[in-house]
């Protein structure tokens, strides 16, 4: 499932709520400005989670999307 361009990748399958989100804050900490992170999780709070943490930050969701009760998002940081 890499349709979509990405620079670096977590797993998160095995976390419930919240760590995809606290795991993928770390993981965009450590990547360079306008690189790609994909997340993929299982938790479907993450949904939420991803929203509104993208809402109040600076980073751009630029897909979303849950197939096979797996989640996936790309996100630029910026």
């Amino acid at each position: 499932m890499s349709e979509f361009h990405f620079d670096e990748q977590l797993d998160a399958t095995m976390f419930n709520c919240p760590m995809p989100l606290l795991k993928t804050k770390q993981a965009l900490r450590y990547l360079d400005e306008g690189k790609v992170l994909k997340v993929v999780a299982t938790d479907a709070g993450s949904v939420r989670d991803f929203s509104a943490f993208i809402e109040h930050s600076e980073h751009e969701m630029l897909h979303m999307f849950e197939k096979e009760q797996q989640y996936y998002y790309f996100i630029r940081k910026h």
